[in-house]
């Protein structure tokens, strides 16, 4: 193989290929840290790195490999994990000037679990300040590029952790989502992100008690997603929120001929993008060749459910940002913070009594409909991509030539909905590409806590393409 294949691998293939001897853990590190090292100042898809640590357990990984000694499940792979959440003893920023020199104390639940099963934190993920906006791009850091077209966005707020997983400068990447910020980037990344029900995985204080807020792998496969979704899922004694008992899934699981799959392209309330519209109704084709039925369905949602969402995260993540930055850093904040926070200054408890209210008005719909279907899909963006350097100050989003509802940038984006309904799992898998190059997708959708249905679903889709990366013609051209 060489440096691009080995970078290309998939974690369940690189594994298998440790465990035969045929690959050590020190080649597959020094093949990704070579390719980050040269792709680092056109994409940015890192703030920290650790390569010199990295190396160093590698080569502790090998011997274990060498010796038939016993690995953990991540043993020897590099994962790039998003610059928010915690490792003790290394900086983490949260993307910001404010926070650009804060070092932990403490390791976050998941990360805990990841580096106890011998994964290998490289390198941290760009994520925007304080990972609130659907795009990557901070005063400290700079602009996170779209690998497949650097003019875009690689989507936020987990969009280093898209990008280098689609640059081929990590096999494995962990993110966040509070209103699709792991399935944002997976579909403008054209990447494997999994959105857990509420409190299947653990997280940090105080968010872990958000229900909208929801830690999650990404990758490039279905099986590299279960593989690591099995590492970090459990409850945790730090959580309160988090499940008993522990949920593993299968690897292995049966076609889905005969299920029926209900569908959406806008959700009732959307302009959609054409080609979007187009890779969509492919993906559907897909399914239907795989035995499924699938049928439109109405869901009786308006632009009411995308406003209860921001209602919600305006009251809780606005005040944050408002109570904690705003009052004393808005000089060094940047614009789109600046914004939620002060939405979340105007936010009242009766905007989130409304938001709850919302929410329940949303279910009675979708979940009897859920009744009659295995799954639902729909598209995970109305857009492909905004542009990599957007600012809402500036930049009007225009889908099929006609502006867009609301003023905010999460009006591109088809997520927010599914953290409305936080105890749904959804997995979020490529659909193809746009016409600029940028990568599409779909969310795979499944009754509450039902999160074996996603990933039976999306295997069989991947299966069904032949997957993904795995020669030189589906990657990007960097």
């Amino acid at each position: 193989m060489n440096d691009a294949e080995i970078c290309y691998l998939t974690a369940t293939d690189a594994l298998k290929l440790f465990r035969g001897k045929k690959l050590s853990p020190v080649e597959l590190m020094s093949a990704v840290i070579a390719r980050a090292e040269k792709i680092q100042s056109k994409l940015k898809p890192f703030t920290f790195t650790h390569f010199d640590e990295a190396m160093d357990l590698a080569r502790k990984a090998e011997a274990k490999y060498a010796k038939g000694a016993r690995t953990g499940a991540l043993e020897g792979l590099p994962i790039g994990i998003k610059d928010e959440s915690f490792i003790a003893g290394k900086p983490t920023s949260f993307g910001s000037l404010i926070t650009q020199d804060f070092v932990p104390d403490t390791t976050s639940p998941n990360n805990e679990r990841i580096l106890r099963a011998g994964g290998i934190v490289h390198a941290r993920t760009a994520t925007p300040e304080f990972s609130c906006a659907t795009y990557t791009n901070t005063k400290l850091w700079g602009v996170t590029r779209n690998p497949w077209n650097p003019k875009f966005t690689t989507g936020g707020s987990s969009g280093g952790s898209g990008a280098t997983l689609a640059a081929g400068t990590s096999l494995l990447a962990m993110g966040s989502d509070i209103g699709g910020s792991i399935r944002i980037p997976a579909s403008a990344c054209g990447v494997v992100g999994y959105k857990p029900p509420y409190g299947r995985n653990p997280d940090d204080a105080p968010f872990n008690l958000d229900p909208y807020c929801h830690t999650g792998p990404m990758t490039r496969s279905v099986a590299d997603a279960i593989l690591l979704q099995n590492v970090i899922c459990g409850p945790s004694p730090t959580d309160i929120a988090s499940l008993r008992p522990k949920l593993t899934l299968p690897t292995t699981y049966k076609p889905i001929k005969g299920w029926k799959i209900a569908y959406s392209m806008d959700l009732g309330f959307y302009e959609v993008d054409k080609d979007v519209v187009a890779n969509t109704k492919a993906a559907l084709e897909v399914f239907k060749s795989l035995g499924a039925t699938v049928e439109e369905v109405d869901l009786g949602w308006g632009i009411d459910a995308l406003k209860t969402a921001t209602g919600h995260l305006w009251h809780l993540f606005g005040t944050y940002l408002a109570e904690h930055q705003l009052k004393k850093h808005r000089k060094l904040m940047c614009e789109y913070a600046i914004e939620l926070g002060e939405f979340g200054r105007k936010s009242k408890a009766s905007t989130f009594l409304a938001s709850m209210e919302g929410a329940a008005k949303m279910y009675s719909t979708f979940g009897p409909m859920m009744e009659k279907y295995d799954a639902f899909i729909c598209p995970t963006t109305a857009l492909p991509a905004v542009k990599a350097d957007f600012k809402l100050s500036r930049d009007r989003i225009r889908i099929n030539g006609k502006p867009t509802k609301l003023p905010t940038d999460l009006a591109w984006v088809m997520t927010p909905v599914f953290n409305t309904l936080s105890r749904c799992p959804v997995l979020a898998v490529p659909s193809g590409h746009a016409a600029n190059g940028v990568p599409t997708g779909i969310q795979i959708v499944g009754r509450s806590y039902s999160d074996a249905d996603v990933f039976q679903a999306g295997i069989a889709y991947e299966a069904a393409l032949g997957g993904w990366y795995n020669s030189a013609r589906k990657r990007p051209q960097i």
